[in-house]
């Protein structure tokens, strides 16, 4: 029986490639891409290239070659002429006059897809956090009347009162008009500030798909660990709406975004298991095809039914087809159909990275799996652990461009990390999904079922943790085309090193060098974080987080968490963080708390504080309602409150108690919290977005300003006072900032002021986290910018 079955596998992998359609699915992506960047114009001219070609074939239609060329012309020439007829209408919208302008329109949508969470601070430091969705225009209002329109429309919303809509509903909104970057069919981006208006009841098939979806996340919650809960959903349906900014940041570095991100590889899995299901019950081969059908059918919608998952059914459906048939083979010319299908119906997936990333992956597959397990299946490895071995290896090198292009870095140990979690993700796929169909009826069996998924969870976000924590876990490189031409170029040379049986041994040489540097690297003395550290400003972009320890191992005082939940998570397990007696949240302000959960996820967090000034404020922030599922309590500070640790003893200076009515939204900066601290390096003043007359009210009340270290007021502002500066008088100013932020910050101005005052000043966005410690002959400073360096 091996031996037959290796001789059916030796006679499949010798059988020539059929490529007559890739041809064609390359020329229609590339033409697609070339109209929607170039416009209208570009298009009908490569359209009557095409009709060109294609009379040029037909003249030498005796030739072997001439009937693919005609066939590929007209492709091109259709889809072109497709794109051109969508392209004009967009280009000449009546919308883009006033969307050039800059401004409010007021818009009648109906929602294409669901909203969108997007991590970090609101434009302009807007109170909590954003969203986005796409739409389709169906009235505008202009000269006190509406106009009916059409066009493709991005939102972008806050989440917390948007999150509830669903794909088919009508909305009424206001929102300032911004022109669309990059190549699509978008005809304006719209800024929204306020809630929906005039929204209507979703169509059924939505309601019903939502009610399931609630289901799963209601039994996740019910029994799944913080980190889990929000993992299975993004697992079975693509719903990463509970999915943590620290989970992100983990499958991000270790490789495995594209688990919470519907696949093919999901609906394959569904359907796979429906097929078992009623082969194992003795079913007709027609019948089982069918309810496989059906569950593909339903699934699309219970994903939302969005381009992308519509992408991904294609997908899964050539996952089916080849698991059913078992020949590989076949795949090829149904994947360049699919290609051409897909951009022809919607030619905005021809710029989209998912569904490039999507076709290489499978392109992979079908082209360098196949004789890759087969070589290993020929020295002794069984069948299916060969399989197992090459998927991830062979999808990751073929992705490795787009990847390095999109995000700037390669993950080292994405490799392992796949073939790690692969055993587990169908058996929670399919358990998730049963979940799903069965909690809103039967909620005790949905739940158990949630349960039985459990473990294959943790041990998915065991690995992920474990792969983030290896030294080098990433390889930095340029993002965009220079990133895109490397990764090509690293492709190109594993493939001509695995040619050879040479090459193979000098990769193979390699990888052992790099895992000895890796070795050397994480086991290399004097790294970060540097011992005795006193205070530490966390490089967290364009916001704030300050780090005071306490003097018991393990243990800190945070102050404010910046913009994102993956960076102030990753500084505080650098230092080793795992307890957080007191998290101060200056003001409510995006950059100075949207990440919240980056602190709270993993820890034990005592106590969260906020302001006394602006409670109403951080009612619209939803931080009360998760400090307490974090399990801290919430309480306000004012000035004249004092609190000790071993080593760290804080007073409070701002704001006021009893300090009146709530200040308006352009004055919250100047109600920030402001903290004096003790440390063993001397005094250090955390002052958070205060302004001229926050600084002009602190230097009235009489209170002690002057301290050794200065966080510099709202990233070093130039709404700061020479006074006030003067009265701090630090030997250090430390400026927490992103590297080219949008807002000026910091002011050149402050800055040399500061070192006119005799101040040393170290900046997060070129410095990366800095910690401030004792040093032989006073205070110094380390950061991870320079980590073969520690003083500076």
């Amino acid at each position: 029986m091996t031996d037959r079955s290796g001789a059916v596998a030796e006679e499949s992998t010798a059988r020539p490639l059929d490529l007559r359609l890739v041809p064609a699915a390359l020329g229609v992506w590339g033409a697609t891409l070339l109209g929607l960047y170039c416009g209208w114009g570009t298009a009908v001219a490569l359209s009557c290239c095409g009709v060109a070609t294609a009379g040029a074939g037909l003249v030498l239609v005796r030739r072997r070659w001439a009937a693919g060329m005609v066939m590929c012309s007209v492709l091109v020439a259709t889809v072109s002429f497709g794109v051109a007829v969508r392209l004009w209408p967009v280009e000449n919208h009546p919308l883009r006059e006033p969307t050039s302008r800059g401004e409010s329109l007021r818009v009648r949508v109906e929602l294409t897809e669901r909203p969108t969470p997007t991590n970090g601070a609101g434009a302009h430091g807007a109170l909590g956090e954003r969203a986005v969705l796409r739409a389709r225009l169906t009235a505008v209002r202009q000269n006190r009347r509406w106009h009916p329109t059409s066009g493709a429309v991005l939102l972008l919303v806050p989440a917390e009162s948007w999150s509830g809509l669903l794909r088919g509903q009508r909305v009424t909104t206001t929102g300032a008009a911004l022109p669309p970057s990059g190549a699509g069919l978008l005809v304006v981006v719209l800024a929204v500030h306020q809630p929906p208006e005039d929204v209507t009841r979703p169509p059924p098939a939505q309601r019903f798909a939502e009610r399931l979806r609630d289901g799963l996340r209601t039994a996740s919650e019910s029994v799944l660990s913080p980190r889990a809960e929000g993992l299975l959903p993004g697992l079975v349906v693509g719903d990463t709406s509970g999915l943590l900014d620290t989970v992100r940041r983990d499958f991000g570095k270790a490789g495995l975004t594209h688990l919470t991100a519907v696949s093919g590889a999901n609906l394959a899995i569904v359907c796979g298991a429906v097929l078992l299901l009623f082969r194992a019950v003795r079913a007709p081969p027609v019948l089982a095809a069918c309810a496989a059908g059906v569950a593909l059918a339903g699934f699309v919608v219970l994903a939302g039914g969005e381009p992308s998952v519509l992408r991904a059914a294609v997908m899964g459906a050539l996952g089916l087809l080849a698991l059913v048939l078992g020949r590989n083979k076949t795949t090829l010319p149904a994947l360049a159909g699919c290609v051409i299908l897909l951009v022809s119906w919607r030619p905005e997936l021809a710029v989209s990275a998912g569904f490039a990333l999507s076709v290489a992956a499978t392109a992979a597959l079908v082209l360098l799996a196949p004789p890759w397990s087969e070589w290993l299946r020929r020295r002794g490895i069984p069948f299916r652990l060969a399989q197992a071995l090459v998927a991830p290896a062979a999808a990751q090198l073929a992705t490795a461009p787009l990847v390095v292009a999109l995000s700037g870095e390669f993950s080292l140990v994405g490799i392992l990390a796949n073939l790690l979690v692969e055993p587990v993700i169908a058996p929670a796929t399919v358990l998730g999904f049963a979940a799903t169909l069965l909690t809103p009826w039967a909620a005790p069996l949905g739940e158990l079922l949630v349960l039985g998924a459990a473990p294959e969870l943790e041990w998915v976000l065991f690995v992920a943790r474990c792969a983030v924590r290896v030294p080098l876990a990433t390889l930095p490189l340029p993002s965009g085309m220079v990133g895109a031409s490397l990764g090509v170029m690293l492709v190109l040379t594993v493939l001509l090193l695995l040619w050879f049986r040479g090459g193979r041994v000098l990769l193979g040489g390699s990888l052992l060098a790099v895992l000895l540097l890796v070795a050397t690297i994480g086991v290399r003395p004097g790294g970060w974080p540097v011992a005795e550290w006193s205070v530490v400003a966390c490089d967290v972009g364009q916001g704030d987080s300050l780090v005071l320890a306490t003097g018991t191992s393990g243990s800190a005082v945070v102050v404010d968490t910046g913009p994102s939940a993956a960076l102030v998570d990753g500084c505080l397990d650098r230092l080793g963080i795992r307890r957080v007696p007191l998290l101060v949240l200056t003001h409510p302000h995006a950059d100075h708390f949207a990440g919240l959960a980056g602190v709270l996820v993993g820890r034990e967090v005592n106590t969260v504080a906020t302001g006394v000034t602006t409670p109403s404020r951080w009612a619209d922030t939803g931080i009360e309602r998760r400090t307490r599922e974090g399990g801290a309590r919430l309480v306000r500070l004012s000035a004249g409150q004092r609190m000790r640790w071993p080593e760290l003893a804080i007073e409070v200076l701002a704001p006021p108690e009893g300090s009146g009515s709530e200040p308006p939204a352009e004055r919250v900066n100047d109600a920030s919290v402001v903290l004096r601290a003790r440390t063993p390096v001397g005094r250090v003043l955390l002052t958070g977005d205060i302004e001229l007359s926050g600084q002009r009210r602190l230097l009235s009340s009489g209170a002690r300003l002057d301290a050794e270290v200065l966080k510099v007021p709202h990233h070093g502002s130039r709404y700061t006072s020479v006074e006030f500066l003067r009265a701090v008088s630090p030997r250090l100013a430390l400026i927490s900032v992103g590297h080219d932020n949008d807002h000026g910050h910091p002011s050149t101005e402050i800055i040399e002021t500061l070192r006119g005052l005799g101040a040393s000043v170290r900046r997060t966005d070129r410095r990366g986290d800095i910690a401030v410690l004792e040093g032989r002959t006073g205070m110094r400073t380390a950061s991870t910018g320079d980590p073969f360096r520690p003083g500076d």
